[in-house]
This record gives C-alpha cells, structure tokens and sequence, in this order.
C-alpha cells in the first residue's frame, strides 16, 4: 500500500477508461478530495475525469449531489444509502458514466461504538447500478484516507475490468 501502488491503480484506471470510453467523477467525504487528486496527478486525466465532489458536511451532500437530508438523518453519513445516493448525485452532476463515493470516520475522534474510527463505506456506481461495501481501516487519520484512496481506485479498476467486452 501506498502512493506508488496508487500510482499504479490510476494508471490502469486511465488504460481502462480511454479503452472503454468511460468518464468518471468522484465523491468524497473523509478523503478531502484525495481521490480526484490521485487520478488528476496522472497527465491526460481530463479525457477521463469529468469531476471531483468534495462534500464534507452533511449540507453539501444535499445541495452538490442532492442527497436527501432524510436519508443522511435516518442512516448517518457513513452508511451505504449516503454513499449509494452520492455516487448517483456524482453521475446526474457531471458528464461521468460511473463514479466512486466515499464516506468514513478517519479520525482520531468522531468514532462511535457501532462506526469506530477507521469505518468507512465506499460505493461504485455505472450507470443505475450500484455496489457498496464496508471496511473498517487500520491506523491513524492519514493511514484511514490513505487505504480508503487506495480501495476507491482499486474497485474501480475491478468493475471496468467487469465492463470489458
């Protein structure tokens, strides 16, 4: 793990995207943007990366990527509905085809007993399908970002590779 790795995994996500025709966009909580800096590193990412949602308060995921405020105060921001609804506020926002969002308890406070620090959900979306899952990272608040910018890129690569014809 780490920014040589990630390197690596923007670059296959470049080869893939070109290859597909693919646009992408990014929302993010907890990463502060690390994502869409991460693949935006990569020269020639504007032939694939369309846009970059850094949604940090609960506000902004309603007004950026019209999360309803209902859902985020039934299930919390780190949860699966929130991140399901961002990517699909990523998508309906931006010229992007699949998107990536994320949100997460990175620390070293905001953790609970049942989302402790180190919690966060991440979801994919292509088109009108979606995949969410939970991980909970190891490590301090860099550490957190760090893995969650890592499984981000990495779970995009797996659902283009799932894409390829």
């Amino acid at each position: 793990m780490g920014t040589e790795n990630i390197l690596q995994l923007v670059e296959q996500l470049a080869d893939r995207a070109l290859q597909q025709n693919v646009i992408l966009s990014t929302a993010e909580s907890c990463t502060g943007g690390g994502i869409a800096t991460a693949m935006t590193a990569l020269a020639g990412s504007s032939a694939w990366f369309d846009a970059g949602f850094v949604t940090y308060s609960n506000e902004a995921k309603s007004r950026m990527l019209n999360v309803p405020l209902a859902v985020i105060e039934a299930h919390g921001a780190v949860s699966q509905p929130v991140v399901e609804a961002m990517t699909a506020g990523a998508i309906a926002n931006s010229q992007a085809q699949l998107s990536v969002a994320v949100s997460g308890v990175a620390g070293p406070g905001g953790g609970t007993e049942k989302k402790p620090v180190g919690t966060v959900w991440i979801a994919w979306r292509s088109g009108s399908e979606s995949v969410a899952q939970r991980y909970q990272f190891a490590g301090d608040r860099d550490s957190v970002r760090l893995q969650t910018v890592e499984q981000a890129l990495s779970g995009l690569v797996k659902l283009l590779d799932k894409n390829t014809v």
